[in-house]
């Protein structure tokens, strides 16, 4: 009898090391997790298929709603704070407020979002998630949502 674990530490001790501090912040630099030289995006979120410096194929990245949740999550943690010290250190009006965070929380949105996309594609490169790990994922292609059998 084969044992399959074994044979799974074998073949994980032969794979190359993949640091993810590294890669982490290759990807919030948007670039490439792997080789850190290319542009990990085509357009503001769609990230590329695969690296054009190194070749790394990038396709199996599933991000998901991860990103804009991590976004939501840092940016309130940050401006809640600032409204609310600026709100019981001032008089300010009501619109004088609007002007002054709406902007500001979109600023950080945007210019956050792509950062923390890049991060999370990364973190799935160095943990060989989601077929990283150079086996096809089992649901990756699915077409749609099939019960089991009983």
């Amino acid at each position: 009898m084969i044992d399959r674990r074994n044979g799974a530490a074998e073949e994980a001790a032969k794979r190359p090391e993949r640091p993810v501090g590294v890669a982490l912040w290759r990807g919030f630099r948007c670039t490439c997790p792997n080789c850190g030289e290319k542009s990990l995006f085509r357009a503001y979120l769609k990230p590329v298929t695969a690296c054009a410096h190194c070749g790394e194929d990038l396709s199996h990245q599933r991000s998901d709603d991860a990103p804009p949740f991590f976004t939501m999550v840092i940016v309130g943690h940050i401006v809640v704070p600032l409204i609310l010290f600026v709100a019981m250190n001032t008089e300010l009006s009501n619109a004088t407020h609007l002007l002054i965070w709406l902007p500001l929380t979109l600023a950080m949105a945007l210019s956050l979002l792509q950062p923390i996309k890049g991060a999370t594609i990364a973190m799935q490169w160095a943990l060989r998630m989601h077929g990283f790990a150079g086996v096809p994922d089992r649901d990756a292609h699915c077409e749609g949502f099939a019960p089991s059998d009983p």
